[in-house]
């Protein structure tokens, strides 16, 4: 008889007790362990399966076969035809004189383990055991929420996953324009954290199976920083518009002065547009008052930062000017400097050709001709 020590059924004597449950050896004959020369008991190659699919079990039978039984770990799944499973994912495949197989739906971790086909033949009982591997596909249980902090804090990054292998874990840096980086922990450490490493981290848990992959969002609070502005120059009665501009998070609020007194929006004829990191003071209609020094203010939470520019004046050019310019050229110019273009009402004086001693007087011919053409 077997003989089981303590609370703990080893699956040998589960397969002797089955059997003498099922009648497979006429009660108060022996039953032969392992051991016995008599018997026969081999193992299968183990079966891998992913969690959700489904996993055949198959027991080699023969034309001496009297009784068969597939049990697991516990507990008899099927005698025969007979099922004495409760479990609706278990059925009977095949049951003929060449296998007895049954299959295993929606497999989950609790399947895995040892599974014993138990044969009786006419001479002796013999066994086949299998062990069932089931593997799980990575999945993320704890992850980091997206967190603000300010520039210079430590920041650590948490990303735990389960899985059956046990899933690897990688970190990465997936913002554009950001020098991209992994780590390979279920922790990410950040010391001291600057502008620059701010952006989406992608946590990627992987085993044999499949991947997971979730990301976390960190925002770096900063002071703002503006950019040199160039100054403008305008016409009177034009339209000039000044840039201020401000890397800020979050993001500065602008504020316009010149000198020290502070310009608002629609204040005689000037707007300012605030659109992000950048803002625009429009003049519509400079004038004479407009011109002068004017200061950009960029503020947030953590500080502020200030840039000046200056609107300064352009004069057009006038006829005058122009004939003044036009004057200055002929006077400095010699023959082979310029030419005297011919036109409706020109007067060109032969000797004007040599500018030698009546260089003066053709000059003063030009010129009064050319004035009298404005009238």
């Amino acid at each position: 008889m077997c003989v089981c020590g303590d609370l703990v059924v080893s699956w040998k004597c589960l397969v002797l007790l089955s059997l003498r449950l099922l009648f497979l050896v006429p009660a108060g004959l022996p039953v032969r362990s392992q051991g016995d020369p008599q018997s026969d008991s081999r193992v299968m190659d183990n079966i891998t399966v992913r969690q959700g699919e489904s996993v055949l079990l198959r027991c080699p039978q023969g034309n001496i076969v009297t009784h068969t039984a597939w049990l697991n770990r516990s507990s008899i799944l099927y005698a025969g035809e007979d099922k004495w499973s409760v479990d609706p994912r278990v059925s009977l495949v095949t049951l003929n004189q060449e296998e007895f197989t049954i299959k295993i739906e929606n497999v989950d971790i609790p399947d895995e383990g040892q599974y014993i086909c138990a044969v009786q033949t006419r001479s002796r009982p013999r066994t086949a055991s299998v062990h069932i591997i089931v593997q799980v596909p990575p999945k993320i249980m704890n992850l980091s929420k997206d967190i603000v902090v300010n520039e210079g804090s430590n920041v650590t990054l948490m990303c735990l996953a389960s899985g059956k292998p046990e899933p690897s874990i990688t970190w990465k840096l997936l913002s554009p324009g950001v020098n991209s980086f992994a780590s390979e922990d279920d922790y990410l450490e950040i010391p001291s954290i600057s502008r620059h490493k701010a952006g989406t981290y992608e946590c990627t848990a992987v085993n044999e199976v499949s991947a997971d992959v979730q990301t976390v969002e960190i925002v770096v609070n900063y002071p703002p920083s503006v950019s040199e502005s160039r100054d403008v120059g305008a016409s009177v009665g034009q339209q000039a518009v000044l840039h201020c501009e401000a890397e800020a998070e979050p993001p500065a609020d602008f504020e316009w002065y010149k000198d020290d007194k502070r310009i608002f929006n629609s204040f005689d004829g000037i707007e300012i547009d605030n659109t992000g990191r950048l803002s625009m003071l429009t003049f519509f209609n400079v004038s004479e008052v407009d011109y002068g020094n004017y200061t950009c203010i960029a503020t947030n939470k953590l500080g502020s930062a200030n840039t000046s520019t200056v609107l300064y004046e352009v004069i057009e050019p006038t006829s005058s000017t122009l004939l003044q310019d036009k004057t200055s050229v002929l006077e400095k110019g010699t023959s082979s400097d310029y030419t005297i273009w011919e036109g409706p009402g020109a007067v060109q004086d032969g000797n004007c050709g040599n500018m030698g001693a009546h260089a003066s007087l053709c000059l003063l011919v030009v010129i009064v001709v050319q004035l009298l053409l404005k009238f």
